[in-house]
């Protein structure tokens, strides 16, 4: 099992899913933190797209487990070589080990406990999770750059193949032939838990199979009005502002500024539209929200759709108080200021008295308890 066709091929398995979690993870990323010189390439449509690339992300995570534990199997007898440093491309080749390791390692356990939110350290797991994801890809592209040669070596022979036996004839060893049929084996048996951890994860964002996902510690129909919530109004201190019937929306504008009320909202012309709420930790679920469309509301203070706006909470204090919510999706038909949720005012748990919904946007983007919202050139 420690033969270098099983290493070659299980490090191509882990490759390519570090690739997956590096892609995935950079669309989270880059909607929670846009950069000015990166352009996002995509929009509000498809509705369901950061569910998607969410979704994949998580699952791909928790994949990672049994196939890094596979890789360190299969390689560990080389990282106790001896001398341990042959030269400099060995010394980068070590080194690029140890940062893969270390990395990955860092990458998958805070991952997965954040999608338990679990949080027993004190810096940001978004900053933190970020920077080391370009360690991890860093050292992928080095140590597969230092070790090319002998992985296309490796891979260019079946596992299943026998190795000539020492003797002059062309027969096979026999004990070879039984390696053989060990290194299918344990290729099997890797690529059968792997597809095992992603069924018991994928149910989260994959409906159908919700019933056998018990890795994903969160059910999309468990919480008020058939909702999951991460943060409750008690935790984000909003209680008695959000049920104070003097709660106003405050905008800003070109205009002038103007105050809304929540029964003048209701007065307006009111919209359905059916959006998914995503959340980073990977599940999603698909609800009904009725409220009015962000792009009318503007229209009040002068702003348009192609303007951006920023939105800002009740709350205090958070990394997510506030959100800038931009043009493209300030213009879609189906980015609402939602009062209600399925046929019910919304939960005070899901933003009561009003809150963002936009589609293909992480759930931390849309901003709940909205206190006023301000048009942005």
């Amino acid at each position: 099992m420690h033969d270098p066709r099983v290493v070659a091929r299980v490090g191509v398995l882990l490759g390519s899913a570090i690739v997956v979690l590096f892609l995935s993870g950079m669309v989270s990323h880059l909607h929670q933190n846009p950069v000015s010189w990166l352009p996002l390439p995509w929009g509000p449509a498809p509705a369901w797209g950061y569910r998607l690339t969410q979704g994949v992300h998580v699952t791909v995570g928790f994949a990672c487990v049994p196939l890094v534990l596979a890789k360190l199997y299969t390689a560990y007898p080389r990282l106790f070589e001896r001398p341990a440093l042959r030269g400099p491309w060995h010394a980068v080749e070590r080194g690029s080990i140890a940062m893969l390791v270390a990395a990955t390692t860092f990458q998958i356990v805070t991952g997965v406990l954040n999608v338990f939110q679990v949080y027993p350290w004190q810096f940001s797991f978004v900053a933190a999770h970020y920077a080391a994801s370009w360690v991890v890809m860093g050292s992928v592209v080095v140590h597969v750059g230092v070790k090319l040669p002998t992985i296309m070596s490796a891979l260019r022979t079946s596992p299943s193949e026998t190795s000539p036996s020492k003797n002059d004839t062309d027969h096979r060893a026999a004990d070879d032939g039984e390696n053989a049929a060990t290194r299918r084996g344990f290729l099997a048996a890797v690529a059968v838990t792997t597809l095992g951890v992603v069924a018991l994860t994928v149910g989260q964002t994959f409906r159908p199979l919700a019933p056998i996902a018990i890795l994903a510690p969160r059910d999309p129909r468990a919480g008020p009005q058939g909702l999951p919530v991460n943060k409750t109004a008690t935790s984000a201190g909003v209680q008695d502002s959000a049920t104070d019937p003097a709660w106003r929306l405050m905008l800003q504008g070109p205009d002038g500024d103007r105050e809304l009320s929540r029964t003048e909202l209701l007065t307006m012309s009111l919209t359905t539209a059916v959006v998914p709420i995503a959340c980073v930790e990977g599940w999603s679920a698909t609800a009904t929200w009725t409220g009015v469309r962000i792009r009318d509301i503007l229209s009040l203070v002068g702003g348009t759709e192609h303007d951006d706006v920023r939105v800002e909470s009740l709350q205090e204090g958070g990394s997510y108080r506030e959100s800038v919510l931009p043009a493209e999706w300030v213009a879609s038909p189906d980015t609402l200021l939602a009062l209600r949720l399925g046929d019910e005012d919304l939960d005070l748990d899901h933003g009561y008295p009003a809150r963002v919904v936009a589609p293909n946007r992480p759930g931390v983007l849309q901003t709940k308890w909205v206190a006023s919202m301000t048009v942005l050139r």
